[in-house]
């Protein structure tokens, strides 16, 4: 049985998406190369690839944080052309405001906005208390842990209730146990809100635990190597999974491509 009920996820229309970037020495760097992708409203997809092959900019692209060289995006059939209304982004640095307590972290998007924020006030303390950081309200960012800041980092997207949740690498500055605490967090969050999620990561292990699709990319100039439908009960347990031949078989995929690559080299 599905754990998600897309309620309030967008779908996501990348159509020949290219990206050319202009350096000081006149020489154009092909980053991103027709890039075709459809993404399914309220799906969970996760991107890995090797450094540079242009993840982070797909992310920035979808954002509308970086103009588009050639083909185009749609969110709910609204092409991207700026950064979009129905868009959360998380980073890997939780990027917080070390000044603003932990509620007005996860309020300054709707301060930007120049929304009413006493209406989302309750909402705010709400997100702490799913993400288990009930109580933390009015501490400073620099009196939690780094994974207590990530996931106010987490409530501080989720505040607006975006279609498209982009993560870009967002657990990859996290110690081990932390980080496979919050993969679950983050699994149990989305299956609660039913949104679309555009997940980065370096850790093939990660992408197929908590994926729809994996979609591995290519070294730059970044193209779509694979597009690989997981298919695996919901709810995931992080150490039943890793037991299951079914997600090895998924790992081991992924891993080949790399190794025919030279990314990773088999003994």
């Amino acid at each position: 049985m599905s754990a998600v009920s897309p309620t309030i996820g967008a779908e996501v229309d990348i159509a020949q998406l290219t990206k050319v970037y202009h350096t000081r020495e006149s020489e154009d760097v092909l980053a991103l190369d027709a890039i075709d992708l459809k993404i399914e409203r309220g799906s969970f997809v996760a991107v890995v690839g090797p450094s540079g092959c242009g993840k982070s900019t797909l992310l920035s692209l979808l954002a509308g944080l970086t103009p588009i060289s050639d083909g185009q995006i749609t969110i709910d059939s609204e092409r991207v052309i700026k950064p979009h209304s129905k868009i959360g982004v998380v980073f890997q640095s939780d990027l917080l405001l070390y000044w603003r307590t932990v509620v007005e972290n996860i309020l300054l998007p709707i301060e930007i906005k120049g929304l009413d924020v006493k209406k989302y006030t309750a909402k705010a303390e709400e997100l702490l208390n799913q993400v288990g950081l009930a109580g933390f309200g009015k501490k400073y960012p620099s009196e939690l842990s780094g994974g207590m800041r990530q996931r106010v980092a987490i409530c501080r997207a989720l505040i607006q209730e975006p279609g498209l949740l982009l993560m870009d690498e967002p657990f990859g500055a996290l110690d081990a146990l932390t980080r496979e605490q919050m993969i679950m967090d983050l699994q149990t969050m989305w299956a609660r809100l039913g949104n679309t999620v555009l997940f980065i990561t370096h850790g093939i292990d990660e992408a197929v635990f908590l994926a729809d699709r994996v979609i591995v990319m290519s070294p730059r100039p970044g193209r779509i190597d694979l597009d690989l439908k997981i298919d695996m009960p919901r709810p995931r347990q992080w150490s039943r999974v890793h037991e299951d031949p079914t997600f090895h078989g998924y790992v081991r995929q992924i891993r080949e491509i790399f190794e025919a690559k030279g990314i990773l080299v088999a003994h």
